[in-house]
């Protein structure tokens, strides 16, 4: 049962980085709320945009450095809302792709808190469009799966391989810099061809945006040899499909100028 003395926590997807992205919703709640608390995905762009007056709760995660753990998350965003304030959690993309937005939703309901969602452009769909690459197209991919390459708690990763070494499905990985190795290797043992292209796209859709372009046969080598460079910011999204090959010819040869 909802406390009705209990301010209310909208759980808002920040879109790929793009201010221009955000939805006039998220925008709005933005500028109403009394606390945001956000993650290090959010770019410096859009929290630009949140009035000098809203409070701001750092509780971002790092790759085998999670600073606040997921039961504090939930703990702070229902102890807010028993302040009686007006909370925007705010999350890379959207809060119901990888975003464990439903995880706090169950600690929300079952505290009696009231809550909503609030759509985001997820990743998958910011570099696409930023790259110019398809997710499907007639004659090359009939499908799109999206599937995480990390694991909670840097667990092992437990993917069904056989399902997703599909060559005539694009493959998003999310956050899977820190296991494309692994990743690449297992699909090309369950059927993917070495020769399938990929797209490494890092910071999609702002100015700080990274892409490599390669094939799974050597995007291990490629990957580290960039990420070795600082040529490309974790996280990391991959695109891996005959779709990557409708890369236009114009940005291709800016990525090899800037990763040669």
């Amino acid at each position: 049962m909802k406390d009705l003395s209990c301010g209310k926590v909208s759980l808002v997807g920040a879109g790929p980085g793009d201010p221009d992205l955000l939805t006039v919703r998220a925008l709005r709640l933005l500028t109403e709320a009394d606390v945001v608390v956000y993650d290090r995905l959010v770019s410096p762009e859009i929290m630009a945009l949140i009035p000098p007056r809203v409070d701001r709760i750092d509780v971002g995660k790092l790759p085998t450095c999670h600073k606040v753990p997921q039961e504090q998350i939930n703990d702070i965003l229902v102890k807010l809302a028993r302040q009686g304030q007006r909370v925007v959690r705010l999350k890379g993309g959207d809060p119901l792709i990888f975003g464990r937005g439903s995880e706090e939703a169950l600690d929300l309901a079952a505290a009696g808190i009231d809550y909503d969602y609030v759509p985001g452009i997820t990743s998958a769909q910011g570099a696409s469009c930023s790259t110019k690459v398809p997710l499907t197209h007639r004659g090359l991919a009939t499908g799109v799966r999206y599937v995480t390459g990390h694991r909670a708690r840097d667990m092992a990763l437990d993917l069904d391989w056989a399902s997703l070494a599909d060559p005539d499905t694009t493959l998003v990985v999310y956050m899977g810099a820190m296991n494309i190795s692994e990743i690449s290797h297992e699909l090309q043992v369950h059927g993917m061809p070495p020769s399938l292209p990929v797209l490494a796209v890092a910071s999609a859709t702002t100015p700080r945006e990274q892409r490599l372009r390669s094939t799974l046969a050597t995007l291990s080598d490629d990957m580290a040899d960039a990420l070795a460079q600082g040529c490309m910011t974790a996280p990391v999204l991959f695109i891996i499909g005959h779709v990557v090959t409708l890369y236009p010819a114009e940005a291709a040869q800016l990525a090899d100028v800037a990763y040669a």
